[in-house]
């Protein structure tokens, strides 16, 4: 067993039906802002980072911090690209690495101009299944705000159990309103049967 998470090998990229999920690259950073950009309407009430309108350039250097933080092992975000036309449809990734258990959040988005057609399920599966492949994980979430009803559906198409709900565990960013945290999981044991 690896004891320490910067000596893994992970591949930094694979393939679903219709995506290429692999790490940002130097030069992401103009996709990765279109896309943002795109969606920021669909993506304030729910991502903190979406609350102002960012440029090029801080995309490019999004890209590269993550760039970075995928090398030393310590966060693994994920661009999801269409195989045909090669357009970037949305992001995820692994967060909150537990390396004890060890556990990962998922985390996502997609790009408004595509939602509603599967993307993010068959992300989700992809990168599950990576993370217990690659990363011995034991145990995957997905947390969203209770009234994120769209990535609820996410998490219970890609048969993830519903644990339970945080109640008032955070403030939203943009209201300071209170709010509840739905928490869903995979274990390896429920997703390799």
């Amino acid at each position: 067993m690896i004891t320490k998470p910067i000596l893994r090998d992970v591949p930094e990229g694979f393939t679903t039906e219709r995506l290429l999920i692999r790490v940002p690259r130097p030069g992401d950073g103009s996709a990765l802002f279109a896309a943002v950009m795109e969606s920021m309407e669909e993506l304030q009430p729910w991502m903190p980072w979406a609350t102002q309108t960012n440029t090029v350039e801080d995309s490019e250097e999004v890209v590269r911090r993550a760039a970075a933080r995928y090398q030393a092992r310590e966060d693994f975000m994920l661009l999801l690209w269409h195989k045909t036309n090669g357009w970037l449809v949305g992001a995820s990734g692994l967060h909150r690495a537990q390396w004890s258990v060890p556990s990962f959040e998922i985390g996502y988005w997609i790009r408004t101009t595509v939602a509603g057609h599967g993307y993010v399920t068959e992300a989700v599966l992809g990168i599950a299944g990576f993370a217990f492949k690659y990363l011995d994980a034991e145990r995957l979430e997905i947390r969203c705000d209770e009234k994120n009803g769209r990535s609820a559906a996410v998490a219970r198409r890609a048969g993830f159990t519903l644990e339970g709900i945080l109640r008032h565990n955070e403030r939203h960013h943009a209201s300071g309103d209170l709010r509840n945290t739905m928490v869903f999981a995979c274990l390896r044991s429920e997703f390799l049967t």
